[in-house]
């Protein structure tokens, strides 16, 4: 789908090395100038790293329109997702734009913006599935891929216990195992889902159905992580949020991958 792993982790590596000094220096002084941005580069059509090293995707055009509004430089930095919390912490990136859902757990070692947008977990299964329903009764007995540390892994986890859960580090990897027939069903974001069925890559499947969000699990919707205690970036951030839904910028940037306001409720 991408460029390669190896590929990837030279570049990160790379970009890192070249923009730690500077993400230091922001956080030093009051006024910002530039912030440098970490994000998973693996999660289309959130966020996406192309072929030639570009990042693409909501969360990529969000951020950017945050910093325009913000009038601040942004760089963005590649991270696999489990270690994208530490490396914040560690400093190599100011803040996460990610797809990050706000949790209680998650809140523990970050500090949370507003919500940037909110959208439900599903479940996806082959065409020719005899799963007829997205409960626990309906998937038991069955193989459920999830990527991990994710929320929907860890709603799984706890809402769909008589299934077999099983781990990928993207998406990509189930993708691949569920076209193969080495799983039966997927859980991940409904619009992840969705827009991996409309092509060809994921021909094979359909959507089985939504499931109800547990404000436990799966958070109060998708947000900004910041280092703990850095209030002003978590307000230059919720302010320019708020400026991008008013002005009509967000809307512009959601009618260019989605059908649906997935700002939520």
């Amino acid at each position: 789908m991408r460029i390669s792993k190896r590929f990837t982790l030279a570049v990160t590596a790379a970009a890192l090395a070249l923009t730690m000094g500077a993400s230091a220096q922001a956080a030093s002084h009051g006024g910002m100038k530039k912030i440098v941005i970490g994000t998973e580069g693996a999660y289309p059509p959130f966020n996406n790293l192309e072929s030639d090293g570009s990042l693409v995707g909501f969360d990529i055009d969000i951020a950017k329109a945050l910093c325009e509004e913000m009038k601040v430089e942004c760089e963005f930095v590649t991270q696999d997702w489990d270690g994208i919390i530490p490396a914040l912490v560690a400093g190599k990136f100011d803040a996460i734009i990610a797809s990050m859902s706000i949790t209680d757990e998650r809140k523990e070692k970050v500090d949370f913006t507003n919500k940037y947008y909110n959208t439900p977990p599903a479940i996806a299964v082959p065409k020719d599935s005899d799963i007829t329903e997205a409960t626990d009764a309906g998937l038991a007995g069955k193989t459920i891929g999830a990527q991990s540390s994710t929320t929907h892994s860890n709603y799984a986890e706890e809402k769909l216990p008589s299934a077999e859960l099983k781990l990928y580090p993207t998406p990509d990897e189930y993708k691949l195992d569920i076209d193969s027939g080495r799983i039966d069903a997927v859980i991940d974001d409904v619009i992840v889902l969705s827009e991996w069925l409309k092509s060809d890559a994921g021909a094979c499947c359909k959507l089985l159905g939504t499931l109800t969000p547990d404000p436990v699990i799966n958070g109060e919707g998708a947000g900004i992580a910041i280092r703990k205690g850095e209030t002003e970036l978590r307000d230059m951030f919720n302010t320019a949020i708020a400026a991008i839904r008013e002005n009509g910028t967000y809307k512009t940037i959601n009618d260019k991958y989605f059908d649906v306001d997935v700002y939520g409720e």
